[in-house]
């Protein structure tokens, strides 16, 4: 049996790690993941901006013509406050893909200029619940979860410093599991953060100089639309993007593969074909994981990415961008799991095909 290869990950880089997933970043309020993004970040760069809305761009080379950005999102899903009652409780709205099916008993915090103010996801006993003329108990809905914070009338939210618009987040955070697992909510995408962040200290470490200006991009409101994308992928004007996200593991119950394709945690990253990924680029990233013996899974996709490769790709006069995925399971729940051998070779996939990269690769198609 072969020894186990030493990790890429140091003890500082993990600590980053579980602290940045720790931390709360809701689509449209990334500004405290970002702070702590772009101080981790910052000795592995020369310079980095951050746009009007928040996304953060670290740079190596500012100066060269030719620009390669390699990117994740920095959003998290979580909800908005949308009406309080009478009696004190809480009606809420999606900010992104939230899942009503999850929020019964779940611990919330409720962002406010006070502070956090602790609260639940309340749900009636399954002793008392009202059941419909054919026995059927009520799903969790949109209309009809509610968070319950201890007040008891309108007045006591208000004066807890809770109003329409507040934005809420679930409360679970990082854990490790057996077999090197890895449990948080949002791992969807700040593990792509942490990676992006990881590739450019690889580079800083083992002094490797690129002919190109590299972007390292962390681009807010993914989860709304990809939004962030939009904006920076003018702002830049790549000539090249590397997008890395999350995508689904397959092999849990309640999935058909018929459908979605077969992906494994543990498998390694997952390189998408699909109609905005870019046919050679796709191909480089391919070569440069046979080459390198790292483990890597396809994916493909009908139409768009979901992801903002789709963002990047339709930008400016077409930027060629591809999409390298890092599999989870439980994918915008609170228990997102993931593999701690796919997060390294996904790191190395993204620094290997860098270093294949250079101003005088050909990526027309004709």
């Amino acid at each position: 049996m072969s020894k186990k290869q030493k990790s890429i990950l140091s003890k500082e880089a993990l600590t980053f790690l579980r602290k940045y997933l720790n931390n709360p970043s809701p689509t449209g309020f990334e500004k405290e993941g970002q702070k702590l993004w772009l101080e981790y970040l910052q000795p592995f760069i020369d310079e980095y901006y951050v746009d009007a809305y928040g996304s953060a761009v670290g740079i190596i080379n500012p100066k060269a013509p030719f620009k390669v950005v390699i990117e994740a999102h920095a959003d998290e899903i979580s909800w908005f406050v949308n009406y309080v009652s009478p009696e004190g409780l809480i009606y809420v709205i999606r900010n992104g893909g939230s899942d009503q099916q999850i929020a019964p008993s779940k611990r919330v915090n409720i962002h406010t200029e006070n502070g956090i103010v602790k609260a639940v996801f309340g749900w009636p006993a399954i002793h008392t619940r009202l059941r419909s003329t054919e026995g059927k108990d009520p799903q969790p809905k949109v209309e009809n979860i509610f968070l319950d914070c201890g007040a008891r009338s309108r007045k006591e939210v208000e004066d807890l410093g809770i109003h329409v618009g507040c934005v809420v987040t679930f409360e679970d955070g990082f854990e490790e599991l057996n077999y090197d697992y890895y449990i948080c909510r949002a791992f969807d995408n700040r593990i792509g953060g942490f990676m992006i962040a990881e590739v450019a200290r690889m580079l800083k470490e083992k002094k490797q100089q690129l002919p190109f200006g590299l972007y390292i991009v962390n681009a807010v409101q993914e989860e709304v639309g990809l939004r962030g994308a939009e904006m920076i992928a003018k702002r830049i004007k790549p000539d090249v993007a590397i997008i890395t996200d999350v995508t689904h593991d397959t092999t849990t119950p309640m999935i058909n593969k018929n459908i979605e394709g077969e992906i494994r945690c543990g498998n390694g990253p997952s390189i998408t074909y699909g109609p905005a990924v870019h046919n050679i680029l796709r191909d480089l990233i391919i070569k440069t994981a046979k080459k390198n013996d790292i483990p890597h899974q396809l994916h493909a996709v009908s139409r768009s990415t979901g992801t903002d490769t789709d963002a990047f790709a339709y930008s400016n006069d077409g930027t060629p961008s591809a999409l390298i995925s890092i599999p989870l399971r439980y994918m915008h729940t609170t228990v997102e799991m993931i593999k701690k051998d796919d997060v390294e070779n996904t790191i190395q996939l993204i620094y290997q095909t860098l270093l294949n990269i250079t101003p005088k690769t050909n990526f027309k198609y004709l």
